[in-house]
């Protein structure tokens, strides 16, 4: 089952995450051979997703990095969304490890 985590996103700003993958144990999972994709939606039905950078930053220690850059999340509209983060060990095995609510946060200044 995948862990439930909330995270805001400040419009405008650089956004980054980290999350670390472990097993029933709590022991980190090796990501070796691993790939990862993060996607929000303005909800569970939304045909149009966006992309979150999902890159896996310490296979030994299971730590994958999620992220947009400053120009991405000027481009979100502010509000709540929701978003999920899934892993593929490579042989057909997709996992999602952490899924919740993505708020967006309103800027003020723009370029």
């Amino acid at each position: 089952m995948a862990a439930y985590t909330e995270i805001t996103i400040e419009q405008g700003a650089t956004f980054t995450s980290t999350v670390n993958v472990e097993d029933a144990y709590y022991n980190p999972i090796n990501l070796s051979g691993y790939s990862a994709s993060s996607q929000m939606r303005k909800s569970y039905y939304s045909s149009s997703a966006i992309t979150i950078a999902a890159n896996i930053t310490g296979n030994s220690n299971g730590e994958i990095t999620l992220s947009m850059t400053a120009a991405n999340t000027a481009n979100l509209v502010a509000g709540r969304y929701v978003y999920d983060l899934l892993i593929d060990d490579g042989a057909g095995t997709i996992t999602r490890v952490v899924e919740g609510i993505a708020t967006v946060l309103p800027s003020v200044t723009r370029s």
